[in-house]
């Protein structure tokens, strides 16, 4: 294939708003060829959440198996995950078939509808710690993952491990920062907050983004700071919870 290859796994969002849908979107807007891996079937809209049927880990390889005995793929978003165990099999599954496999994992744990995947607290297993090279949370997302006494400091002490892009939707100032943290620098991406910005889904895009451009041979920083563009451009696309996608003018093409 001419473009390079970057592959979700995520859960289906039937209104395309999240997910490996949303994730596929951004990946051919940012100049890769998206493919994906299904991780659960949502029952759910732009607003409402009914349920989730979990995919397990055995069906969530098979259809990776498939697609990595054809195509060369070095980038991975992950998504909506059933379990820390399940993410770790695919981690597992990856790294013996790939040698170093760059994997962004955003670690939603709960539906912007609402709905709560996961347990109010989440520990990350050393084994994930080594080997994702880029976590995506929000605010709420790091503080169930890292506790809320002095986050940044806490994300600074972990990104000697991991590197840590944090969403800064959920403050509560007229600009919205979002951070990232790597071992020798933390980076700021301030911009506006928007009358109408929120949008089902940004983080999904977000993540998508970063990782794409990653795959594009972007350095993290500025791969970082063009996933942080593109996804402003979704949120200020139109005044729905449901953005538009727009192709990102940068050296890709």
């Amino acid at each position: 294939m001419k473009k390079l290859v970057t592959l979700s796994i995520a859960g289906f969002d039937p209104s395309a708003g999240a997910g490996v849908l949303a994730d596929i979107k951004a990946f051919e807007q940012n100049g890769v060829y998206g493919m994906g891996v299904v991780s659960a079937l949502t029952f759910q809209n732009d607003t409402e959440f009914d349920g989730v049927e979990w995919v397990g880990a055995e069906k969530i390889i098979r259809q990776l198996e498939v697609l990595l005995r054809k195509f060369e793929i070095q980038h991975f978003k992950i998504g909506l995950i059933e379990s820390m165990g399940v993410l770790q099999e695919i981690v597992r599954y990856l790294r013996s078939k790939i040698a170093e496999p760059v994997i962004v994992w955003d670690p939603i744990l709960k539906a912007s509808a609402g709905f709560v995947f996961h347990e109010p607290s989440v520990e990350l297993p050393q084994s994930l710690i080594e080997s994702v090279y880029c976590i995506t949370p929000n605010i709420p997302e790091a503080i169930q993952i890292f506790g809320a006494d002095n986050l940044n400091n806490k994300l600074e002490v972990a990104s000697e491990q991991l590197n840590i892009y944090l969403k800064g939707g959920h403050g509560e100032d007229g600009i919205i920062t979002d951070l990232l943290f790597v071992s020798d620098h933390t980076y700021a991406f301030p911009n506006d907050r928007l009358p109408n910005g929120t949008k089902h889904g940004s983080g999904c895009v977000l993540s998508a983004a970063l990782t794409a451009q990653l795959a594009l041979g972007r350095s993290l920083p500025d791969a970082a700071e063009l996933a942080n563009g593109y996804t402003y451009k979704f949120l200020a696309s139109n005044d729905t919870l449901l953005g538009y996608h727009q192709m990102i003018q940068n050296e890709a093409y």
